[in-house]
């Protein structure tokens, strides 16, 4: 599903030169559920930036389900990015004065859906995640992890075969915390392919597997097995 082989990506910040990645090789299967951890500025949300067609790398290939998408234009990054990834973001990113139905649809306009197509579509993600009774509730009357469901909801809509998320629980309690990897975990067994940014080592044990960064580079990759179904308190 993604194979990553020898990423670079410098910024350049005046006279600073930060190496953000530093010669990073990764493979990722169909299916998978990986968790990235790191302390600040080792180089994790700027690999989940280039696995999502956000960010490209200034040396090296990444390839999206076959495809080199290193050297795409931006109008087929964009294409890339609305069919194929999804993202769930720390702070939600939903619009104040839409509905959770609706929040969800956004994507589905830039792929030129019907409304009631629109409509099928979002009201089937949003009862993935366990807000079926909440479709018609604004953003501020549903608690914080009500709306990352919303935002996961949204992520899953146009059917992508990656899903990212980038500190995805760093705005919750402990308790809603584990909800919203719980949901994360039934979505994995359910065949959705999840890579997670953390920098909770109890979050990132909900993946397969680890990939400890630091200073860049890609230090280790550890395999942990799925979690079995209820084991979690």
């Amino acid at each position: 599903m993604i194979k990553a082989d020898d990423l670079w990506r410098v910024y350049r910040l005046g006279a600073i030169e930060v190496q953000a990645l530093q010669g990073v090789s990764l493979a990722i299967d169909a299916g998978e559920f990986v968790a990235v951890m790191g302390p600040s500025g080792s180089g994790k949300s700027t690999l989940l930036n280039i696995l999502g067609c956000l960010d490209r790398p200034d040396a090296g290939t990444y390839r999206l389900n076959g495809r080199d998408v290193s050297g795409m234009n931006e109008d087929a990054l964009a294409q890339t990015r609305n069919r194929q990834l999804g993202f769930v973001f720390q702070n939600y990113n939903l619009l104040p004065r839409l509905d959770a139905r609706r929040n969800v649809e956004l994507p589905l306009i830039y792929a030129g859906l019907s409304s009631r197509q629109r409509r099928e579509r979002a009201l089937e993600a949003i009862a993935r995640v366990g807000l079926a009774d909440r479709a018609d509730h604004l953003p501020t009357q549903l608690s914080g992890g009500q709306n990352q469901r919303v935002a996961i909801a949204r992520a899953l809509v146009n059917r992508p075969a990656v899903l990212l998320a980038d500190e995805p629980t760093g705005n919750l309690d402990s308790n809603t915390s584990r909800e919203i990897m719980d949901v994360f975990s039934r979505l994995n067994r359910e065949g959705v392919t999840i890579v997670l940014v953390t920098h909770e080592r109890g979050i990132a044990e909900y993946a397969g597997r680890i990939l400890h960064f630091r200073d860049g580079r890609l230090q280790r990759d550890e395999p942990l097995g799925p979690v079995p179904e209820g084991v979690r308190e």
